[in-house]
């Protein structure tokens, strides 16, 4: 009977201890998760894919296809828009564009990179970058310059073939961004910022009406909201350079009023 008992015990104790190596071994529920980034792209910019800032979207395609996503852009911000299209094992030169348009759907020019580039011929991958101008404020209304608010990108092939049409591509795109600060603020600010149906969005707000006008808004926003456009770190240097030129003043009337009035006067 006691020899059964020591053995009993044994194999319990062998169970408890094999219990946790075996536990540990299983994947953990964190690790198959989804990261949650879009894996699909709009056709049109009214379908455009919304993406965050940092986040890498991917999408499934075929050439001759337009691919649309949207990012928000505050001011003071200059994006930086990066692609990389993922071409089929076999196919002729072809030539891809990335193009970056605003809220008012203008097309924004871009400081550097390479929008546009051709893919030899069985290429792998063509990769393409746009870094866009920094946003104001705050603009004529004449002027060209990017302004808060939604921005689109269009990706989509501009030189191909007949035997290359329709052929299965992936790509990837990610938008970074840079604060620039006070050196780009500007005097001004806009009402709304540039997103599609805020009009609609402020009316429905102010009259409590029915949630259906605001299905058609765009949701994406920076994470710490719009900025309002009045404070910048120019604030601060103005202020640190109105005490200098007080201090100037000071010590260049302390060095030239000189000891008084002369003798005898």
């Amino acid at each position: 009977m006691s020899i059964t008992r020591v053995l009993s015990a044994a194999l319990l104790a062998v169970g408890l201890a094999a219990g946790p190596a075996v536990a540990d071994s299983s994947p953990s529920p964190s690790a198959s998760e989804d990261s949650g980034a879009p894996t699909q792209a709009g056709t049109s910019f009214r379908t455009a894919t919304e993406i965050d800032q940092g986040q890498q979207a991917t999408a499934s395609g075929s050439t001759g296809d337009y691919l649309y996503w949207s990012f928000p852009a505050d001011a003071g911000q200059r994006p930086d828009v990066k692609a990389t299209v993922k071409l089929p094992d076999s196919h002729a030169g072809q030539t891809w564009q990335l193009d970056v348009y605003d809220g008012l759907r203008r097309r924004q020019a871009c400081q550097y990179g390479a929008q546009t580039r051709t893919a030899a011929q069985g290429a792998a991958s063509v990769e393409l970058a746009c870094v866009m101008r920094t946003v104001r404020a705050w603009s004529e209304p004449w002027a060209d310059d990017p302004l808060p608010g939604t921005y689109y990108i269009r990706l989509t092939v501009v030189n191909l073939t007949s035997a290359d049409l329709g052929q299965p591509v992936s790509a990837e795109v990610k938008v970074d961004s840079k604060d620039i600060g006070g050196s780009a603020a500007v005097d001004g600010s806009l009402a709304k910022p540039l997103v599609p149906g805020i009009a609609v969005k402020s009316e429905s707000d102010e009259t409590s009406s029915s949630s259906t006008k605001s299905a058609v808004l765009s949701s994406i926003e920076p994470d710490d909201g719009w900025s309002s456009g009045w404070w910048t770190d120019r604030w601060v240097w103005t202020g640190i350079g109105g005490v200098l030129a007080a201090l100037a003043g000071i010590g260049g009337y302390a060095l030239t009023r000189g000891s008084g009035r002369p003798r005898g006067v």
